[in-house]
């Protein structure tokens, strides 16, 4: 019973957020709900959360799953955080198999090639900006490890995780 409840309560926090920061509340609210954590670990588990790779929603369902259910909870918990972005991937991807050739849906396709780049790019000058420049000037090291960094993953082909590593090691040492 416990695996199944799991499994359905994160399930419905990933239905019923948008994600990130907005899951938090719903997560307090559910976990406590059942009495699975208290608050003070809520705040634990979601500030572990934040610092470990990946999402928010899967990492606190992982933990909470594994601290109430074990392995089996935390595999519960985190394919029940999955099954709404599972579903609607595999919505999107049948419609587009079954509109492949379509010539409105590839115009579609096209034109969203370049607002993505863009958003991208938006991204990018934001966080460049704020990594780059700070109240003290630039900060040219980092610029040094952003260049250093861009040098190997293009024209080496170092593997990303590989630049992360360097660039982290650098930041060390020169950051």
């Amino acid at each position: 019973m416990l695996y199944f409840r799991l499994f359905f309560s994160f399930m419905k926090i990933s239905f019923f957020s948008f994600g990130g920061l907005t899951m938090i509340p719903v997560i307090n609210d559910e976990v406590l709900k059942y009495g699975w954590m208290t608050s003070k670990e809520v705040l634990d588990i979601v500030a572990v959360a934040e610092m470990t790779p990946g999402s928010l929603g899967i990492n606190c369902a992982t933990f909470v799953g594994l601290k109430t259910g074990g392995l089996l909870g935390a595999i519960c918990a985190s394919f029940g955080s999955m099954v709404p972005s599972l579903t609607l991937c595999m919505i999107a991807t049948y419609f587009m198999m079954r509109l492949k050739g379509n010539k409105i849906l590839e115009s579609i396709m096209i034109a969203i090639r370049p607002i993505c780049m863009g958003m991208i790019f938006s991204v990018m000058i934001i966080l460049g900006r704020s990594t780059f420049i700070s109240a003290a000037g630039i900060n040219w090291n980092f610029i040094l490890i952003g260049i250093i960094a861009g040098f190997f993953l293009i024209k080496v082909k170092l593997s990303i995780p590989k630049t992360i590593l360097m660039s982290a090691i650098l930041g060390l040492f020169i950051g």
